[in-house]
């Protein structure tokens, strides 16, 4: 049996970064192992959704390392590799295939499958061969629905409008991004989908849906952790795998980082599983130092982004709780932020085309906590007048 100094479980974002993270901190040949079940090596997940889907990039483009970074390094890459468990007694991995692969240490990184609907046809988005498929289909297609009204949802519904497909997006709540925009903000960007042909269907239920509501179908309805190889190894298994402030499981040597993870968010004093690129860029540098000795607590403000149409933004934070929102600029010039207040300090912001000291300052309010002025910051010209 073959065993490696370190192992990352899955071939994702976490494992692009944390491998690229380790060899800048002095990585030596033939330490590291990357076990996937993926057919390709690790890449950038939010052009599946964006540039790949359109047609703007290749597989080759959104590769986090080229094909060459760990053949000169020594880094072993198994793909299409299923794990069927892991004893953390004996430190082993249990490999489909039969094989058995030994590790020192062990990040997990297996991140997450989509939620699926009884109902045939439905293309789910998540890995490359699954937005290679819709991209395909999207080619011969005249009209197509997407279900779900939330981020995913609405950047594929903008880029099959794009292409000149008569799309239809189908949710069930009373108002599109309901988990992350103010009513104001929901409405505004129902408009925007509105004003450039895309059909908008709210409180509908998708599994009425029978094949008749275009030639593509593609369902965005969330995504549940893959943990199932760890229910009988003595890791702590919670919407995820429970790990503590370092990203390290109750079983020592085995950390999680990405999707999987449920992590103590010391900032904002609750347990989180985060989906998004960030999170997994973040995590996977932060487990690549703690496997090589650097152990700090993992202390970050959550955020993401999105591109749909011409417009990009930026989210930082958890509104939730929030008892004042404030607004900044001007929607009907794609230039806004939105920023909402607990206690009078900053819990999270909508940032979109305004200027950077508002993108500097979001993060940087969220983690220091420090009192913001609200009547300051909705009517000064500078925010930086707000503290």
């Amino acid at each position: 049996m073959k065993t490696s100094s370190y192992v990352i479980l899955g071939g994702g974002m976490v494992a692009g970064y944390a491998a690229k993270e380790m060899v800048e901190r002095g990585l030596e040949p033939g330490q590291l192992a990357i076990v996937s079940a993926d057919s390709a090596l690790p890449y950038e997940r939010p052009p599946l959704s964006k540039s790949f889907l359109s047609g703007k990039d290749t597989e080759e483009s959104i590769r986090i390392n080229p094909e060459e970074f760990y053949r000169d390094r020594g880094i072993e890459v198994r793909l299409a590799a299923e794990v069927q468990g892991v004893d953390t007694v004996q430190r082993v991995l249990r490999l489909a295939s039969g094989e058995d692969l030994g590790f020192q240490k062990l990040l997990i990184a297996t991140g997450a499958r989509p939620r699926t609907l009884e109902i045939p046809g439905v293309f789910y988005l998540r890995s490359l061969d699954d937005s290679r498929r819709i991209r395909e289909r999207a080619a011969g297609a005249r009209s197509a629905t997407v279900i779900g009204g939330g981020f995913i949802g609405m950047e594929v519904a903008a880029v099959l409008a794009q292409k000149g497909i008569a799309a239809r997006m189908v949710w069930r709540e009373d108002r599109l991004g309901k988990r992350l925009f103010t009513p104001a903000m929901s409405r505004w960007f129902e408009d925007y989908y509105a004003a450039r042909g895309v059909e908008l269907v709210k409180n509908a239920q998708p599994s009425d849906l029978r094949g008749r509501d275009g030639d593509l179908v593609v369902a965005g309805i969330g995504v549940v952790p893959v943990t199932e190889p760890f229910a009988a190894s003595g890791i702590q298994v919670e919407d995820g795998l429970v790990v503590n402030e370092y990203l390290e499981t109750r079983v020592p040597g085995i950390y999680a980082a990405g999707d999987v993870a449920n992590y103590p968010d010391t900032l904002f004093g609750k347990r989180r599983r985060v989906e998004h690129w960030d999170n997994a860029v973040s995590q996977g540098r932060h487990a690549a130092r703690t496997l090589l000795g650097d152990s700090q607590p993992f202390i970050h403000v959550p955020y993401f982004f999105s591109d749909v149409f011409d417009l990009s933004y930026e989210y930082w934070g958890d509104s939730s709780g929030a008892d004042q929102i404030v607004e900044r600029g001007d929607p009907s010039a794609k230039s806004f932020s939105v920023w909402w207040l607990r206690e009078g300090r900053l819990a999270a912001a909508f940032v979109m085309n305004r200027p950077d000291e508002e993108r500097d300052a979001a993060p940087r309010w969220i983690e220091s906590k420090q009192p913001i002025d609200a009547e300051r910051l909705r009517e000064s010209a500078s925010v930086q007048q707000a503290v």
